[in-house]
């Protein structure tokens, strides 16, 4: 997985992990969930995805856009 830049200094996200058609987002606080092409959605992935790799505004995102659409919870 790799580290997430928090830019902003105030994430609740950890670390995360892309595929193809997936991503992982580890939270600090309470363990890693899948989010994949079917749910939430492959638009909703890809802007996670963007997100993830710029270092800022995934946890708002997925707060505010996401809430409990995960795939799976991993632990």
């Amino acid at each position: 997985m790799e580290k997430y830049r928090n830019l902003k200094g105030d994430s609740g996200v950890e670390s995360y992990e892309i595929g193809s058609d997936f991503i992982i987002v580890q939270f600090k606080n309470d363990g890693s969930y899948l989010y994949n092409y079917e749910i939430p959605g492959n638009s909703h992935v890809e802007r996670m995805k963007k997100l993830a790799l710029k270092g800022k505004g995934l946890s708002t995102y997925i707060s505010t856009n996401i809430k409990k659409k995960y795939a799976e919870k991993i632990n």
